[in-house]
Parts: C-alpha cells; structure tokens; sequence
C-alpha cells in the first residue's frame, strides 16, 4: 500500500490518500485528508505522443530502460523507420521485441513505405499489409501520414490505408508541415486527427481552431516547444507532448518530464500541463494505460513535488520499473536482422565534374536550419578546383552525399550550408525514411573514409577527421547492427558513445549544429520542404520533383 498526495486529473484535486494494487490494477483508493506539502505525490506516468523508437539508436528494451528512469510509461510509436529497411517483418520484430518488458508501446502501421517513389528503400508496405497490421491488437493506429498531397489529389492507394483505419475504428496521424486554410482542411476532413509537424505558433493555431490535435514536439533535431507552447493555454485538450525523435544521449538525460517542469516555469497551469503529458494521448489514442483510478492498471509515478517533478519510482502494472534513478528493466539482448547490400566506395565515387563552356554555374545548395527539420534553398557561386565542383569551408558549403545501401549504384552528390565542419566527415546510416547513407564532410577522401566506416559495419554513425594535438587521422564508430538503426548494447553505454561522437563533431570538426547527426539524419527526407537529398538525386521538397544541381547563367 502506497501513502502519498494523490492527483485526481479529472476533478482536478490533490488529496492525501492511500492506493491498494492487486493483479496490476489499483484495487482501491482511499481519501484520508487534504494535500500534506512535504510528502511526496503521485500522479499518472507520462506519454510521448510520438517517437520512433528507432531514431534513439536503440531496441525497443533500451529505449524502455532508459525512458523509465523520467516517468515515461507508454509511448504511441511509429515503426515506419523498421519499415522502410525490412519491411512488414520489421514492424513484428519491433513487436516482439517491445513485449519482453512492462513498458507500454503502442506501434502504429506505417502508412507511407516508401515516404515516396522518389528514393530507394528496402521494402513496401502495401494497403493490404497494412490492413494486416491493424487487425493486431499491438498495432493501435495509422501512422503519421506524411505523403499530404496524395491525400489533397485523393492518391487511391493513400485513401484506401485511411479507409481500413477507419473500418478498424483506428487513428489516423498526420504529418502536414505547413499545411493551413482549406488544404489543410481538406486534410483533416479525410479522417486525420493529429499533427506533430507544425513549427510556426500560427501554423498550429490554424489547425487547433480547425479541431486537429497539436503534438508540441521537442525532440534531438527538431524542437518546436518554444514556438507551440501558448497554445496549452487555448486549446488544453487537444495538446500532447511528443518527441519524435530523441537520440539516446538526450534520452538519458530527460524526456517528456523535460516539457512538463518547462511549460509549469512558464506558468501553465498544472492540470493543463499534466493533461498534455498523460491524460489527453492515453484518451485519444485509447492506450491500456492507468490514469489513477480504481480498476484502471497500475501504472503511475511517484515524484518529489509539483515544481521540478523529480521522479523517485516509476510503476507499471504494479511493477515497480524504475526507482530512484535506476532502471528496474534488465539489459537484454536481442537478434540482429539487417539488410545491407553495397560495396565499398572510392573518393572518385563522390566528384562532381562541371562543364565550364556556358559560364562559371551557380550551384543549388540546401540551407541547414539548426533546431527544424525544414531547409532553405539558396543559390550560391560554385567553387571550381581541377575541373570540379567542391566543399568551401571558408563559405561553409560542404558536400553532401547519399549512398543507396541497398544495392550498389553511384551516390548523389549536393552542397549544403550551415552545418560548419572545418574538416573531416560524418556519415550515417539513419537516413529517415529510406535509411540510405547519408554524409556530409569537407573533402572526398573524409566522406570516402566514413561511408565506408558505416559500410563495412553494415550500419552505424561514423566520424572521420584529424586530432587537434597531434593531426592524426582520427575515426569514430558506433554500430548499429540491428536494421542499420539501432543496437542492442547497453542504452546508458550507447549514449555515452553517442555523446562522444557528438562531441567530436562539434568539438574536433567544428561543426556549429545542436545535434549534427540528427540534422544530418533528416537531409534526405523529401517530405520535407524545401530541397534535400535522396539516393537519386537533389529534390525540391515545394514542387515534389528533381531538380538540377547546377543552374546555368
């Protein structure tokens, strides 16, 4: 029997009571007086609204291992990355292997493998795959439905996912970046209900007014808390925290509990806040997580106070998960599947040549956006040595390439602006949505080294560059055996190798980016506006076409 401050979220008191569990479930909650300041509270466990499980590098036990330590226990997850490698049989392995521990996962059927036929992936994931995946009880929802113009022009292949979510009586999750007025409408009005991708307050307002859910994401790459937070205040029940993607050392560090002490510092009120980071995903998504009441399961937290929320015990289904900081969830290992088919690559794979009989050309370069997912397209000058176009570190233009990891084929070749590397390469083999690898760097022979870094490990995130004592050639590696997304090994090890990484590029190569390998990570992502990368070719996100790399005078 526990005794704390209890927090009813639906009449929206604190009383001093005691709570009985039996089989999992709360069994009974007994009132026995006003709130006691000093002792500590408990309060419904927190939910991440949105993340792929994959994007923290680390296997659905990791990732709980580490999310319980915040007072996370349930998150609604979208498996597409899995997906796009190995298709249909990804999203069961992210299945099986979620069910080997307490927490609570809610995967969704990706609705969008490929994200577009614009790039290579590993596999498809066909309308009747996913009528197969909704009939499981563990696949809770639609995932995020990225490909938006083909809901506008009624794409055959797009509605008929929607329709069997709806025959399923399932969700459908948005990903409409920009979308507003009648499109975005339109859009809703095909059964879509959420949208985490809105980075401008009034993109947000335009779609709350309209009835969508915002997510408020704060993620390793993208963090839009800051821009979306004033609409907790005028829409409280149609805003959800989420992170979409969170790198494991950040993971380590904090999670959902992160937004709820910075939207409380920011004077939001408490049942707002907490209705955002528990009660509204668990009732939309209808998640078989406990708010706290009798009968519900047994999944709730115990915290310090309602100021900085400290976690000291995390429960679920009765199960103490986490205690004062550890993790109760064991380190488990798991089978590594994988698909990974190219072949080392040579410096001269990655040269651009350039004919110089019309002029000196100017170049498309994609604009890095440090904290957004977004990029710019500018125009810029091309650097011209022997005959080829290349990487000016002076102007910050580096070379950008992507290598089709699942067959060989020549990469492709751009610049882009604002990632800051001084010198060196990075490299990775998380490439949403297709997981292609994808390197930025200052010259050939560095981009060289780290593809094939990433190559021979047949997936992971590499460093390649010079040490600032000595000018050794230095290289880094974390592998990432498990579908060239993530590892079985040790969540708090692979955060601190992460970390390291991270370091090294910002620190080492000099780049100027908050989270470099997750930016990175986002390059060759074409739902994405405005241009970017894919294994085909450089792209423009606004007209959903290829696009020239050179622009003659």
């Amino acid at each position: 029997m526990l005794s704390a401050n209890i927090l009813n979220l639906f009449d929206q008191t604190i009383f001093y009571g005691t709570i009985s569990v039996e089989n999992g479930r709360i069994a009974q909650i007994d009132r026995l007086g006003a709130e006691r300041p000093g002792e500590p509270y408990v309060l419904p466990g927190f939910v991440d609204a949105h993340v792929h499980v994959e994007s923290s590098l680390l296997t659905p036990p990791q990732f709980a291992r580490l999310a319980v330590v915040h007072g996370t226990v349930a998150t609604v997850s979208d498996p597409h990355e899995i997906g796009n490698v190995l298709g249909v049989a990804g999203v069961k392995y992210m299945v099986d292997e979620a069910r080997r521990v307490p927490f609570k996962f809610m995967f969704g059927a990706p609705s969008c493998v490929p994200a577009t036929p614009f790039e290579t992936a590993g596999a498809t994931i066909s309308a009747q795959d996913v009528r197969a995946l909704l009939a499981m009880k563990e696949i809770g929802y639609l995932a995020e439905v990225m490909n938006f113009p083909g809901v506008l022009h009624e794409d055959p292949d797009m509605m008929a996912k929607i329709a069997l979510a709806k025959a399923f009586n399932k969700p459908v999750d948005g990903h409409a970046p920009g979308l507003t007025g009648n499109d975005a409408q339109r859009y809703m009005d095909a059964g879509i209900s959420t949208d985490h991708e809105c980075f401008t307050y009034e993109e947000g307002l335009d779609k709350a007014q309209r009835g969508m859910n915002i997510l408020i994401r704060e993620g390793s790459a993208a963090r839009n808390f800051e821009a979306l937070i004033p609409l907790l205040a005028e829409f409280p029940t149609q805003i959800m925290f989420c992170s979409d993607d969170k790198h494991p050392d950040t993971l380590a560090q904090g999670h959902i509990n992160q937004l709820v002490v910075r939207a409380l510092k920011k004077g939001h009120s408490l049942w707002q806040t907490l209705r955002a980071a528990c009660l509204n995903p668990v009732l939309h998504y209808r998640l078989p997580v406990g708010l706290l009441r009798e009968g519900d399961p047994a999944d709730y937290i115990v915290v310090t106070d309602l100021t900085e929320l400290r976690v000291e015990q995390t429960v679920i289904n009765g199960e103490i998960v986490a205690q004062n900081g550890q993790s109760a969830i064991p380190d488990w290992r798991s089978e590594h599947v994988n698909q990974f088919s190219c072949s080392p690559k040579t410096p001269t794979d990655f040269a651009v040549e350039v004919d110089l009989s019309a002029g000196k050309p100017l170049i498309r370069v994609i604009e890095a956006l440090d904290g957004q997912l977004i990029t710019n397209e500018l125009q810029e000058e091309a650097r011209i040595e022997n005959g080829e176009i290349v990487p000016d570190t002076d102007r910050d233009i580096l070379k950008l390439v992507v290598v089709n990891r699942y067959q060989n084929a020549p990469p492709a070749v751009a610049f882009i602006k604002n990632v800051g590397l001084k010198q060196g390469a990075i490299a990775s083999s998380v490439g949403h949505d297709s997981h292609n690898i994808t390197a930025v760097g200052c010259d050939d022979e560095s981009i060289c080294r780290a593809v094939n870094l990433v190559i021979e490990a047949k997936g992971g995130l590499s460093a390649v560059g010079a040490s600032h004592n000595t000018q050794a050639p230095v290289s880094m590696l974390l592998p990432l055996p498990v579908a060239g997304l993530m590892t079985d090994a040790d969540g708090y090890e692979v955060a601190d190798q992460y970390a390291a990484l991270d370091q090294f590029a910002k620190h080492v190569l000099a780049s100027t980016l908050t989270a470099p390998f997750m930016t990175l990570s986002f390059m060759a992502l074409l739902v994405i506006p405005s241009l970017k990368l894919s294994d085909k070719g450089l792209f423009d996100g606004q007209t959903f076409e290829f696009t020239p790399l050179q622009i003659v005078k």
